[in-house]
């Protein structure tokens, strides 16, 4: 499978419908090793003059360890004939398995990092912050108790997207 690399602003995609609809898969990692997971929540646009993703990522993820690790990930977005490999990858770890191999995916390494062969639309991501949620700065103090009962509040993590290929 190929993909050519397009500009970012050729893109016709509705980020509210990709990311918490369709979902997304954050893969980190290099030929070596690499990991990814699901992904529901997010945003797409401009931060601090660069092309920018916000993602957030849950402490126990393993997958994190990768994003904290590495200066490059990648966000992938797959076709509906996915959606059981999205699931997979949402509820399993990879700790101690081949995670992508298992939800029947193939790594694609590029830029130094690793995306899904698979997705119809791989974007590199160079971090560029991050920081932990802080449950004193929710405006909604609603938010604290709904989404985080176990008070594993995710890290944001927000990266410039140097690239996007597209499935050719």
């Amino acid at each position: 499978m190929s993909f050519k690399e397009v500009n970012p602003s050729e893109l016709n995609m509705n980020p509210f419908t990709t990311i918490g609809k369709d979902w997304l898969l954050i893969t980190a990692g290099n030929e070596e090793k690499c990991n990814t997971m699901t992904a529901s929540w997010g945003a797409m646009g401009v931060m601090w003059g660069k092309n920018a993703v916000t993602v957030y990522i849950r402490p126990q993820r393993y997958t994190k360890e990768f994003v904290d690790r590495e200066d490059t990930f990648t966000i992938s977005v797959l076709g509906k004939e996915y959606r059981k490999a999205l699931n997979y990858c949402g509820t399993v770890s990879g700790k101690g398995s081949d995670k992508i191999k298992d939800a029947g995916l193939t790594p694609y390494y590029t830029d130094g990092t690793a995306g899904i062969e698979e997705a119809d639309m791989i974007m590199v991501c160079r971090k560029m912050y991050h920081d932990e949620i802080k449950p004193e700065c929710f405006d909604a103090p609603e938010n604290d108790g709904k989404w985080y009962p176990e008070k594993d509040y995710h890290t944001m993590y927000i990266a410039e997207v140097l690239k996007v290929l597209v499935r050719e």
